[in-house]
């Protein structure tokens, strides 16, 4: 999810005693130790702390970083390439199956089940595949990363934090950016918005229904308004694009999502 989401507010030191960045592997291991520091005095505790030392760099992850085609296609090609007509038949299939479900998480956070199902859809094809890179190595190797360090640093102290609660492990799949679960959360809005749904102690993001009260509950939190529009020009469109900054990607999860719900 959120392949691109806005930084949220963790209380970071100052990154003035971090290790250099790097863009080879080379550096990786000295910079684990620094980060180590770091990521102590933000909170992070044993747990995380050995999954930061066992992370190892992601080359699969840097090559995908270095090669998003297809958030520079048109929107017609975008959507036609990520299947959304079929998002959309499926969506309503789904949404028939269990409208209760839905219709309890609009009337908890005010969102639409279209807008949540097209996410589901873009995002994971409903859970069918949900990564298949180790998140905590993902996310600590763009952490590292020069090209974009300083928006990643945050979501690896949220891995590191996820794992010491439990959320997650080392062996955690994800996607090649460190997304998790159903609807692909950044580690750090993971930490920041995740939602026991389930009532069962534990924020398990790969569990369907604890992943779309998450997404629901970072929309209501991004500023969702319950009941007004969100497609371009209106008042939710401006939430759709906190989840993620890609336009193309914008666009079309604000055009499945009325057709699911049309």
């Amino acid at each position: 999810m959120l392949r691109f989401a806005l930084l949220f507010a963790l209380s970071l030191p100052a990154h003035a005693s971090a290790a250099p960045c790097g863009n080879t592997s080379s550096g990786f291991e000295t910079w684990k130790k620094d980060f180590a520091k770091q990521a102590k005095r933000a909170g992070v505790k044993k747990k995380g702390l050995q999954a930061l030392a066992q992370s190892q760099y992601a080359t699969r992850t840097i090559a995908a970083d270095r090669n998003q085609k297809s958030f520079k296609y048109s929107l017609d090609k975008f959507m036609r390439v990520r299947g959304a007509d079929t998002i959309v038949a499926q969506g309503r299939k789904r949404k028939a199956r269990n409208p209760q479900f839905y219709a309890a998480l609009e009337r908890q956070y005010g969102v639409p089940a279209g807008v949540l199902i097209a996410i589901h859809g873009m995002e994971t094809g409903f859970g069918n595949f949900m990564g298949d890179s180790q998140v905590v190595s993902a996310i600590t190797t763009l952490a590292y990363d020069c090209r974009r360090s300083e928006f990643f640093i945050p979501h690896a102290i949220g891995a590191l934090k996820l794992v010491d609660q439990g959320s997650i492990t080392t062996a955690t799949k994800g996607a090649k950016h460190g997304e998790l679960g159903h609807t692909q959360f950044l580690p750090g809005n993971a930490m920041q918005y995740g939602v026991d749904a389930t009532g069962d102690g534990q924020v398990d993001f790969y569990n369907m229904t604890d992943a779309l009260a998450s997404t629901a509950n970072f929309l209501r939190k991004k500023g969702w308004k319950p009941g007004r529009g969100y497609q371009q020009g209106q008042p939710n469109f401006a939430v759709i694009q906190q989840w993620n900054a890609a336009s193309v990607y914008q666009q079309s999860i604000a055009i499945m999502a009325a057709r699911i719900d049309g």
